[in-house]
Protein backbone atom coordinates (compact mmCIF):
# COMPACT_ATOMS: atom_id res chain seq x y z
CA UNK A 1 0.00 0.00 0.00
CA UNK A 2 1.59 3.39 -1.13
CA UNK A 3 2.21 5.99 1.46
CA UNK A 4 0.69 9.52 1.47
CA UNK A 5 1.31 12.52 2.57
CA UNK A 6 -2.08 14.92 4.01
CA UNK A 7 -1.14 18.25 4.39
CA UNK A 8 -3.61 20.44 6.86
CA UNK A 9 -4.88 21.96 3.40
CA UNK A 10 -6.54 18.65 2.88
CA UNK A 11 -7.41 18.30 6.41
CA UNK A 12 -9.38 21.91 6.31
CA UNK A 13 -11.03 20.38 2.96
CA UNK A 14 -11.96 17.55 4.60
CA UNK A 15 -13.08 19.29 7.61
CA UNK A 16 -15.55 21.98 5.67
CA UNK A 17 -16.79 18.97 3.64
CA UNK A 18 -17.70 17.06 6.32
CA UNK A 19 -19.61 20.19 8.35
CA UNK A 20 -21.36 20.62 4.85
CA UNK A 21 -22.66 17.14 5.18
CA UNK A 22 -23.44 17.48 8.44
CA UNK A 23 -25.65 21.12 7.73
CA UNK A 24 -27.35 18.82 5.33
CA UNK A 25 -28.18 15.89 7.34
CA UNK A 26 -29.05 17.92 10.38
CA UNK A 27 -31.35 20.45 8.10
CA UNK A 28 -33.17 17.29 6.63
CA UNK A 29 -33.49 15.72 10.07
CA UNK A 30 -35.38 19.30 11.65
CA UNK A 31 -37.87 19.38 8.33
CA UNK A 32 -38.45 15.57 8.87
CA UNK A 33 -39.29 15.54 12.33
CA UNK A 34 -40.42 18.93 13.92
CA UNK A 35 -43.27 18.29 16.33
CA UNK A 36 -46.79 18.82 15.65
CA UNK A 37 -48.70 21.42 17.81
CA UNK A 38 -51.66 19.69 19.12
CA UNK A 39 -55.25 21.49 20.49
CA UNK A 40 -57.77 20.61 23.09
CA UNK A 41 -61.37 20.78 22.23
CA UNK A 42 -61.69 23.90 24.49
CA UNK A 43 -58.76 25.64 22.24
CA UNK A 44 -60.49 24.77 19.26
CA UNK A 45 -63.61 26.45 20.08
CA UNK A 46 -62.41 29.95 21.08
CA UNK A 47 -59.80 29.52 17.81
CA UNK A 48 -62.85 29.08 15.77
CA UNK A 49 -65.24 31.15 17.65
CA UNK A 50 -68.09 27.92 17.04
CA UNK A 51 -69.89 25.96 20.08
CA UNK A 52 -69.50 22.69 21.39
CA UNK A 53 -72.35 20.82 18.95
CA UNK A 54 -70.55 22.61 15.68
CA UNK A 55 -67.34 21.33 16.66
CA UNK A 56 -68.83 17.65 17.22
CA UNK A 57 -70.34 18.08 13.41
CA UNK A 58 -67.13 19.40 11.71
CA UNK A 59 -65.59 16.03 13.59
CA UNK A 60 -68.53 13.89 12.43
CA UNK A 61 -68.21 15.11 8.62
CA UNK A 62 -64.73 14.42 8.94
CA UNK A 63 -63.67 17.83 8.22
CA UNK A 64 -61.75 18.12 11.37
CA UNK A 65 -59.75 14.86 12.29
CA UNK A 66 -59.32 13.96 15.88
CA UNK A 67 -57.22 11.50 17.78
CA UNK A 68 -58.80 10.73 20.90
CA UNK A 69 -56.71 9.83 24.11
CA UNK A 70 -58.56 8.48 27.23
CA UNK A 71 -61.92 10.35 25.83
CA UNK A 72 -60.01 13.81 25.12
CA UNK A 73 -59.85 15.04 21.50
CA UNK A 74 -56.60 16.46 20.42
CA UNK A 75 -57.04 18.31 16.90
CA UNK A 76 -53.64 19.23 14.87
CA UNK A 77 -53.44 22.90 14.73
CA UNK A 78 -51.42 23.01 11.12
CA UNK A 79 -54.80 20.95 10.52
CA UNK A 80 -56.87 23.86 11.26
CA UNK A 81 -55.11 27.04 9.77
CA UNK A 82 -55.23 24.81 6.37
CA UNK A 83 -59.64 24.07 6.62
CA UNK A 84 -59.53 27.81 8.20
CA UNK A 85 -57.32 29.23 4.61
CA UNK A 86 -59.49 26.84 2.11
CA UNK A 87 -62.71 28.46 3.71
CA UNK A 88 -61.56 31.44 3.25
CA UNK A 89 -60.69 30.93 -0.43
CA UNK A 90 -63.66 29.67 -1.13
CA UNK A 91 -65.84 32.45 0.53
CA UNK A 92 -63.96 35.27 -1.56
Amino acid sequence: MPTSIITTDDLREFKLELLEDFEELLSSYLKKDTPKKWLRSSDVKKMLKISHSTLQNLRNKNILTTHRIEGIYFYDAAEIDKVLTEGQSTNQ
